[in-house]
C-alpha cells in the first residue's frame, strides 16, 4: 500500500530559525548601545533613508528594542518592530510587527488572518536582511526626536 505524503504540510526548520536568531542577536547588538537603558534612541541614515532603534525595556535577562522608519513618505516602508534580545542565550526574535504580535512559528493555510505558514521565520529573515543593510549602507547621525 502507498504511503500519502502530505507535500503541502510546512514544518518549522528549528535549526536555520534559530541560526537567523543568533546572527540577529550578534547584528543588532552592533547597532544599538553597549549598556543601553530604556529611552535610548540610535538613528541611522542608510540613503536618503531614515531607521531609528530605540530601546523601550531593559531587565536582567533581555533588551527590548523598537525599530521604525522616520521618514515621511517613504519608498520602501520599513514595517515598525519590536524585537526583544535574549542575553542569555544570545539571540534576538521579532516579536511584534505591524501590529502582528505572538507569531505563532507554524501556521496552517489558509487561515483567518491570511498569514503565512512560515510568518515567524519570514519576519525574522526580514529582519536579519535590513540588520546587515543597515550595517552595510547605514552610518549613525543624531536621533529625530519627534513621536506620534
Amino acid at each position: 500500500m502507498a504511503r500519502v505524503v502530505d507535500t503541502n504540510s510546512y514544518h518549522v526548520d528549528l535549526a536555520e530559525l534559530m541560526r537567523i536568531y543568533e546572527t540577529n542577536y550578534a547584528k543588532l547588538n552592533r547597532l544599538i548601545p553597549t549598556a543601553p537603558e530604556v529611552g535610548d534612541v540610535r538613528c541611522y541614515q542608510a540613503g536618503s533613508l531614515t531607521y531609528q532603534l530605540e530601546v523601550r525595556e531593559v531587565t536582567k535577562y533581555t533588551t527590548l528594542v523598537e525599530i521604525f522608519q522616520d521618514d515621511e513618505l517613504p519608498v520602501f516602508p520599513l514595517p515598525k518592530m519590536t524585537v526583544r534580545l535574549y542575553h542569555d542565550a544570545k539571540v534576538a526574535e521579532v516579536c511584534d510587527c505591524e501590529n502582528a504580535s505572538r507569531v505563532q512559528a507554524r501556521y496552517d493555510y489558509p487561515n483567518a488572518k491570511m498569514h503565512q505558514k512560515d510568518e515567524k521565520f519570514q519576519f525574522n529573515q526580514f529582519l536579519s536582511d535590513w540588520l546587515t543593510f543597515c550595517l552595510k549602507n547605514g552610518i549613525s547621525r543624531a536621533p529625530i526626536m519627534y513621536r506620534s
